[in-house]
This record gives structure tokens, C-alpha cells and sequence, in this order.
């Protein structure tokens, strides 16, 4: 049955404007994002085929490609569902944003949730002020992390652009584990001595895990 065939009372967007998101199931708030079916099959039963074979928890850890697996989900229907999963994941990040580091722990909260589901190590830097308020944080690099290849100039850009006087280095580990590396470590020490050159303090270099995080300045007995 198409939508539109339905008693109005039983459409999802009638549903919802009539009494709130929270009335409606997973699939039918699931259709609203998604708006169309296709010509066999109504946008709530593609809905919950969708919901039923990656499960609600996965569906937002899949990539585009994996999405459109999918029969009836293409480019843009695979846009709209991680688009409305970043939207989430930054509106968590928005309230829970800290004004000043305290510990390594206040930095895994900052980013474990940014950093849990990703595929590739993602490379940070925290730029802080002489009492660690926090600056801003920036992207610098994805992929492989490799002493040999990252550049101190590019880690510290951010840093100098804006008066900088501390950061904190952060990556995450895909594999869960946030062990370091022996590359880990040298880019550590390649970072800190680059530092000191620049009178820009690196204060810590925490990895991040699944649910777990290892911290220079806590961790490390070399």
C-alpha cells in the first residue's frame, strides 16, 4: 500500500504533526527522512527493511557505499541518512563543548564520541591559551599516522594563528585498542622537541579507543 493510500491518520508526517516525534516508530521517523519509497515497495516497509538489516545502533557506522547495499537506497536516500547522523553527532558535541582542559579525561570526553565509529586514525590538535581555554580544535591530517610525512609546520599552523601558547595532540586508534605505536611515540617526541623550538607547549598526546584512551603525560615511563 503507497502512503498516500492510508487513512491520514496513520501517515507518518499527519502522525507527527498531530502528536510529536516521539508517537512514531523507529521506522516511520526513518521514512520522514528518507520521504519516497520506490515503485514496488512504500517508504515504511523500505524503512524498516533498512532497520532490519543493519539494525537501528548500525545504521549510522555505515558508509555510503555500504547503505546503498541496500535495494532501494542510492546516493542521495545513503546522504540523507549520514547527514542526519553527523547533525547528531555535532548537536551532542555542541552541548557537551568544554571551555577549559583539566585532564587527559576531559579530552577523551571531548572526542571519544567524534572518534568511536571512525575507520581511519584522525589526527587532532587542541589549541589552548596559558590556562588551557580551550582555543579551538583542528583537523589535521587522516590516515596512517607517520612521523616521517607529518610535517610540524602543518600540526602547528593552527596554533600560531592564533597566539596558541599549549596543545594537546589527540588520535584515535580504529582498532579499538589505544596502545601506542612505536610510530606513536616517535611522533610524540618529533612534536614536543618541534614545540619547545617554537615556545608552543605540547602538553599531552591522548589516543583515543573504543571506550578507552592512553595519555602522554599519564602513561608514558619512557
Amino acid at each position: 500500500m503507497k502512503i498516500r493510500e492510508m487513512p491520514e491518520q496513520n501517515r507518518p508526517r499527519e502522525r507527527f504533526a498531530s502528536f510529536g516525534p516521539s508517537s512514531l516508530s523507529d521506522a516511520e521517523l526513518m521514512a520522514i527522512i528518507l520521504r519516497t519509497g520506490s515503485k514496488t515497495e512504500n517508504v515504511i516497509d523500505m524503512s524498516n527493511r533498512l532497520i532490519k538489516e543493519h539494525g537501528l545502533n548500525k545504521i549510522f557506522d555505515c558508509s555510503l557505499e555500504e547503505l546503498q547495499e541496500v535495494n532501494g537506497i542510492g546516493p542521495s536516500k545513503a546522504m540523507q541518512i549520514l547527514a542526519m547522523a553527523e547533525l547528531g553527532k555535532r548537536h551532542s558535541l555542541s552541548k557537551n563543548k568544554l571551555k577549559r582542559i583539566t585532564s587527559a579525561k576531559d579530552v577523551f570526553n571531548l572526542f571519544h564520541e567524534r572518534l568511536r565509529n571512525e575507520k581511519q586514525e584522525h589526527f587532532y590538535i587542541i589549541t589552548l591559551s596559558t590556562k588551557n581555554h580551550v582555543l579551538g580544535d583542528h583537523l589535521i591530517s587522516k590516515g596512517v599516522l607517520d612521523a616521517a610525512i607529518l610535517e610540524p609546520r602543518e600540526v602547528f599552523r593552527p596554533a600560531v594563528k592564533v597566539a596558541a601558547s599549549r596543545i594537546i595532540i589527540i588520535h584515535n586508534h580504529p582498532s579499538g585498542d589505544p596502545a601506542p605505536s612505536d610510530e606513536d611515540i616517535e611522533v610524540t617526541k618529533k612534536l614536543i622537541q618541534a614545540g619547545e623550538m617554537m615556545n608552543i607547549k605540547v602538553l599531552d598526546h591522548v589516543i583515543v579507543g573504543n571506550g578507552k584512551m592512553w595519555s602522554w603525560a599519564d602513561d608514558w615511563k619512557g
